[in-house]
C-alpha cells in the first residue's frame, strides 16, 4: 500500500513540472533595475536666481543650512534599505552630491576642497553597514558651483550622476564590459547680475553589460527641468544615431529623471522616447497605476506626490517589464527625524527577456 501511495505522489509531481516555470528558470532570465534621484539636499534656485550680492550670499547661506538638517546620512540609510529590499543589478542615481567648503569665504577664487559631504560615499557606506555589496562603475560631473556664505566659508557643490552595480557576482552573471560619460552640449544659461552667466550643466553616464551572456546597455541621465528647449535637445542627444548613447544596436535600458511628465502634460520629451521605439517599465507592468513618484517639498516633510517624471525605458532585446515599484513613499521609509528619503520617490522594475509573463490574480 505504501508503494502504491509513493507511486501515485510521484506520477503527479512528474505530471505537475512542465505545466510550472521553476524559479530558478526565471531569475536567470530576470534583470532587476532602479533608477533613484537622491536630492541634492536643499533648493538651488534662490541661489542661480539672486540679484544682490547680499542675496546671493543669503541664499547660499541658507541652502546649505537646508542640506545640513535634510541630513543625508540618515536618508541614505533608508535607500539603501529599498535597495536591499529590492535586489537591483544595476542602479542609476542623480544628484548624488559632493558638497566642499573653503575658509575663509572668498568664492570661486580659492577652489573648495574640504570634504563635508560625499553623498556618494556616504551611500556605499549605508549599504556595506546592511551587508549589501555594490560599486560604483559610472560617474560623470555635472553642475559645479561655489558661492560664499554667512557662515564663514564658502560651500562648494557639484552635482554628479552615478551608475552603480552589485559587486561580488560570477562574471556569468554581471561582466561590466565598457563604460562611457559625458555632459550634454545643450544646456540652461541663466543670466545672474551677480557672477555673471550660471551654466547648468547636466549629463549622461553608461555602462555596457553581459547580463547571463546577453548584451545591455545600462544609461542613467537627469534631463533639464527649467527649459524644455533645453531639455528636447538633450533628449535628440540620447537618440542622435548612430553614435548617440541611446542609439546602439544592443538591448537598452535607459533610466532617470527625465523631468517630462509621462502622462505628456508638460514637454514633448515623454513622447518623443517612446516614439523612438522605448518603452515604459511601468505603463507596461501597472497599466492602471499612474506610478506618481514627485515630488515633495525641498525640507522633504511635505508636499504632496502628483506627476511622474523618473522612468526605466527600454528597447530591444526581447524585454518585458513584468514588475515594477515605486521606493520611499510610504510612511514607514520616512527617517527617525521624520524625513523623506529624498523629494523623489525611486522606480524599481524587474525586465525579464522573452515573451512576457502574465502575473497571476
Amino acid at each position: 500500500m505504501l508503494k502504491r501511495r509513493a507511486w501515485f505522489v510521484l506520477i503527479a509531481v512528474v505530471i505537475a513540472l512542465p505545466l510550472t516555470t521553476p524559479a530558478g528558470a526565471r531569475h536567470r532570465r530576470q534583470v532587476d533595475v532602479m533608477t533613484y534621484n537622491v536630492f541634492l539636499g536643499g533648493d538651488l534656485t534662490p541661489v542661480i536666481t539672486a540679484q544682490t550680492p547680499e542675496a546671493f550670499v543669503a541664499a547660499a547661506t541658507n541652502l546649505y543650512l537646508q542640506v545640513e538638517a535634510t541630513d543625508f546620512s540618515q536618508r541614505a540609510r533608508s535607500i539603501a534599505r529599498s535597495i536591499d529590499e529590492t535586489d537591483p543589478l544595476l542602479i542609476g542615481l542623480q544628484e548624488v552630491s559632493l558638497w566642499r567648503t573653503d575658509t575663509p569665504a572668498d568664492g570661486p577664487a580659492t577652489p573648495a576642497t574640504e570634504v563635508a559631504y560625499d553623498f556618494l560615499e556616504i551611500l556605499l557606506d549605508a549599504l556595506e553597514e546592511r551587508g549589501l555589496q555594490y560599486e560604483p562603475v559610472s560617474i560623470v560631473e555635472n553642475f559645479d558651483g561655489e558661492a560664499p556664505t554667512a557662515l564663514g566659508f564658502d560651500a562648494r557643490l557639484t552635482d554628479r550622476d552615478v551608475i552603480l552595480a552589485r559587486a561580488g557576482l560570477p562574471a556569468s552573471r554581471l561582466q561590466i564590459v565598457d563604460e562611457q560619460h559625458g555632459n550634454f552640449e545643450a544646456s540652461l544659461e541663466i543670466p545672474n547680475p551677480v557672477i555673471g552667466t550660471i551654466e547648468v550643466l547636466r549629463g549622461w553616464n553608461l555602462v555596457d553589460a553581459k547580463v547571463r551572456g546577453k548584451p545591455l546597455r545600462f544609461i542613467n541621465t537627469h534631463l533639464e527641468a527649467f527649459s524644455p528647449v533645453a531639455q528636447v535637445a538633450q533628449a535628440q542627444e540620447l537618440l542622435a544615431g548612430p553614435a548617440g548613447p541611446a542609439a546602439p544596436s544592443m538591448p537598452v535600458v535607459m533610466a532617470g529623471d527625465f523631468n517630462s511628465n509621462a502622462d505628456g502634460s508638460t514637454t514633448p520629451t515623454y513622447g518623443m522616447l517612446i516614439g523612438a521605439g522605448f518603452t515604459d517599465a511601468w505603463s507596461q507592468a501597472r497599466p492602471d497605476d499612474p506610478g506618481n513618484g514627485c515630488c515633495w517639498n525641498s525640507d522633504l516633510m511635505s508636499g504632496v506626490l502628483d506627476h511622474r517624471i523618473d522612468l526605466i525605458l527600454f528597447k530591444g532585446g526581447g524585454f518585458s517589464a513584468t514588475g515594477a515599484d515605486l521606493l520611499g513613499e510610504e510612511p514607514g521609509d520616512m527617517t527617525p527625524s521624520g524625513l523623506h528619503p529624498s523629494d523623489h520617490s525611486g522606480v524599481f522594475a524587474q525586465l525579464e527577456y522573452g515573451p512576457r509573463t502574465p502575473r497571476r490574480p
